[in-house]
């Protein structure tokens, strides 16, 4: 009886693999951080908005519809205007204009809308002369009026105590404040990384120094030293000069914790294979910080340097709201609300607070997208 022939052994199936985890397994780290914080709605949102804040700051002239300094006494505190849409069912935007009048008991000067008096506003008007992102000749701005000035017809968020309109000084002061964010991070970023990556690198002696200094600087109270030095700043320096000492100042603040973290990080990859190897092929110290050390943690210094600029910008306001930073004719968020000291100009011009809502707002961006950044920053994680 001749024999069954013995039954082959079974074909093993690979699993099917989805064109996601196919996708997944192929994708760069940066690719991975990205799908991960677009996932995060706040983020997201919270990025939008810095985007569009950093938008005005380049464009500012251009939406600014009068001269930041300009000034008129007859139309001092005027309150804020609305922009009528829509007239008779018709698209015709356009404001009403305020009559003035002397309160016989107050004696403060007390303005009425009049709804005969309708100016008619245009988009894309010309205006005062400026040069768009600093080279090109231009007058036009997204507001203003078919005939005459449009800063002395229209004050969307009414006028200060000089007659100066607010939201022209907003646009520019939004780029003042964010713009010394920016170079203040970008200088304590420098010297955080660096001296943070010498102290965890080399250690020793320059450790110990460079860890004593930062005890140091985080051990004076804050206020204190930035009233001193910016007591120290000369009365006859210009804007200009003024403003690189302050972000100086806040810079020197800063770095200490970036420092912190750094060296941290640097303490535990200086013992890896790869630096091992890197130093066995002849690279030198500060090439192997560089080019090796520093982008195996990019992600997590973009992500304290997103962190850091809400701070910077605080500092910033919180310095020339007291009157120890930027001081007029400079413009920034701190500078408009020096006005906001004087409680009886509240009681009777609740405008003059108005340049709190975007340093709250753009705060609020930035430490929602620093969060989502930080999530971002290690992408394997669950």
């Amino acid at each position: 009886m001749a024999m069954p022939a013995p039954l082959a052994p079974p074909v093993e199936r690979a699993l099917p693999v989805s064109i996601e985890e196919e996708r997944v397994s192929v994708a760069t780290q940066w690719q991975l951080m990205w799908w991960r914080f677009r996932r995060h709605r706040l983020a997201m949102a919270g990025a939008i908005i810095v985007l569009l804040f950093y938008a005005v700051v380049i464009f500012a002239e251009f939406l600014a519809y009068a001269s930041p300094t300009a000034s008129e006494a007859a139309r001092s505190l005027l309150p804020p205007q609305r922009i009528h849409w829509l007239e008779n069912g018709r698209w015709h935007p356009h404001v009403y204009g305020f009559t003035g009048r002397r309160d016989p008991i107050t004696f403060k000067r007390v303005y009425v809308p009049d709804p005969e008096r309708r100016i008619p506003v245009r988009f894309f008007a010309r205006g005062f002369p400026y040069h768009l992102l600093g080279f090109i000749p231009c007058d036009r701005h997204l507001l203003g009026v078919a005939d005459g000035e449009a800063g002395e017809s229209i004050a969307l968020l009414g006028t200060d105590e000089q007659g100066r309109d607010i939201w022209s000084r907003l646009m520019y002061g939004t780029r003042t404040s964010l713009t010394i964010g920016l170079v203040g991070v970008a200088l304590s970023l420098g010297l955080g990384v660096v001296l943070g990556g010498v102290s965890g690198f080399y250690g020793g002696a320059v450790d110990t120094v460079i860890q004593r200094v930062i005890e140091i600087l985080r051990s004076i109270p804050t206020i204190p030293l930035w009233m001193g030095l910016a007591a120290a700043l000369p009365d006859h320096w210009s804007v200009g000069q003024v403003y690189f000492a302050i972000t100086v100042i806040i810079s020197l603040i800063g770095w200490t914790e970036l420092a912190r973290v750094v060296r941290g990080r640097f303490l535990s990859l200086r013992e890896e294979d790869f630096v091992m190897a890197a130093e066995l092929a002849g690279c030198g110290r500060m090439r192997i910080i560089a080019t090796h050390l520093v982008p195996s943690f990019l992600s997590h210094i973009i992500a304290a340097t997103t962190l850091a600029i809400p701070a910077m910008i605080v500092s910033e306001t919180s310095l020339s709201f007291l009157g120890l930073g930027l001081r007029p004719p400079a413009i920034s968020w701190g500078v408009l609300l020096q006005q906001g000291q004087n409680i009886q100009s509240l009681a009777i011009s609740p405008w003059l607070l108005v340049p709190v809502v975007p340093v709250i707002v753009v705060i609020l961006a930035l430490n929602f997208m620093g969060d989502g950044l930080r999530d971002a920053a290690d992408p394997y994680a669950h």
